[in-house]
């Protein structure tokens, strides 16, 4: 089965790293030294139980605070499935820091404390992932164990979260009522609550089917590298090395070479383990072709019949990163996307994105950190790209300082369908 991201997010004290290490400790996933470390951080609080939590919070300034600052990325698996769990913090400061650990998630795992129901954090998270282009998410409420276990508090949160995420598209969504701290409903059942019949989280996650998107998404290969080795012995070997963005490709395929829109044969694809006679996203190939063309970085090889958009200027929705400076209207950085780097300009700022009732402000002088925007950029050339909602490879990109090289942004090209009918 399919490797499964899983992003997870919730506000402050509402258990989330307390869930990561049950199921980390469950599914026997820690190792000897971490876990005799985190045993002994809760001997040295006096904690009447073991934190669970000193499992996932490795920074120092976590433990003491008992908060998730840095994103923290967590590998276990079972029987059944391989997992990379992304541990996002819940602080609204650190909204960047979900971003980043969202965007290659194929789940999100939503937990909300049941005492307080859904809270304006709860709903970041939810329109966060959705922004993102998660498809499927998992809502956990948890501490049922403070409202005994009672059906009545656990029902009005799952319908609150539901209409939202209907709102937002999300393709799935299931809630789940657990107690993290005493393991109901994370591996096993939980009798303490017979009224809920759907299975506890770990097997939710085994079993969750992702659709095969590869299938039908264009195919899209950003050119990283030219391969044309110095040896007599291969002095007619020219070779295009790249990750494959979307969807798939074979021997014999006709594609496009783009932005020159030329059609080539793919007479050989090479991986790591040799030769093989198709490939797809996210594996790391070399392409030969049939005829001697002009390419370099930053070209693409593209579907025949489904070719990228090639502009200068594209509206985009921006997440703004840097703690020194705002972004404004006529501010220079460069962009980089896929395997190209170019300036870029900031045209407008059209609006801001207020994520708590899903509006967009009427006008936008500035984006500040964190702070979510639709912009409209003009690069220096231009580049092959598609609508992030189509292509999360090539529909995304950072923007980097220029002066310090720092990264200030990520963006999402296109507008969110869920902002569509927002007056702007």
């Amino acid at each position: 089965m399919k490797l499964l991201r899983i992003a997870t997010a919730g506000s402050v004290d509402d258990g989330k790293s307390t869930l990561i290490g049950r199921l980390l400790f469950d599914s026997k996933a820690i190792y000897d030294d971490v876990l005799d470390s985190a045993e002994q951080h809760s001997r040295r609080q006096s904690a009447e139980y073991f934190n669970l939590a000193l499992l996932t919070d490795g920074l120092k300034a976590e433990r003491e605070q008992g908060i998730t600052i840095d994103v923290a990325y967590r590998y276990f698996s079972t029987p059944k499935r391989k997992f990379i769990l992304a541990d996002t913090p819940g602080h609204v400061q650190y909204t960047r820091n979900m971003v980043t650990g969202a965007s290659t998630a194929d789940v999100a795992l939503i937990i909300v404390d049941a005492r307080h129901g859904v809270v304006e954090q709860s709903r970041r998270h939810a329109v966060i992932g959705a922004l993102l282009g998660i498809k499927h998410v998992v809502v956990c409420i948890n501490k049922m164990d403070l409202v005994d276990f009672r059906e009545d508090v656990f029902r009005p949160i799952q319908d609150d979260l539901h209409a939202l995420l209907e709102e937002l598209r999300v393709e799935s969504h299931h809630f789940i009522p657990i107690s993290a701290l005493e393991g109901d409903n994370v591996v096993d059942s939980s009798d303490r609550m017979p009224w809920y019949e759907d299975g506890p989280l770990l097997p939710h996650l085994e079993e969750l089917e992702l659709p095969d998107r590869t299938r039908d998404a264009p195919f899209r290969l950003p050119v990283q590298y030219v391969i044309r080795p110095l040896s007599n012995e291969y002095h007619d070997y020219r070779g295009y090395a790249g990750t494959i963005a979307s969807g798939s490709v074979e021997v014999g395929q006709q594609v496009a070479v783009i932005p020159s829109g030329m059609t080539v044969t793919v007479t050989a694809i090479e991986s790591p383990a040799g030769e093989v006679e198709s490939a797809s996203e996210s594996e790391a190939v070399t392409i030969r072709i049939a005829e001697n063309l002009d390419i370099s970085r930053g070209a693409m090889f593209a579907s025949a019949t489904e070719r990228p958009k090639i502009d200068s200027t594209l509206d985009a929705t921006i997440c703004w990163m840097s703690e020194r400076s705002s972004l404004k209207p006529g501010a220079m950085l460069r962009i980089k996307h896929t395997t190209h780097t170019v300036r870029a300009m900031v045209n407008a700022l059209q609006c801001k994105i207020d994520i708590n009732n899903l509006a967009s402000t009427g006008s936008c002088d500035e984006l500040t950190l964190n702070e979510i925007g639709q912009v409209t950029l003009r690069t220096s050339e231009p580049l092959l790209f598609d609508e992030y909602s189509d292509s999360r490879g090539t529909g995304s990109f950072i923007l980097i300082d220029e002066t310090t090289n720092e990264t200030v942004g990520a963006g999402m090209i296109g507008r969110p369908p869920y902002l569509s009918a927002a007056s702007v």
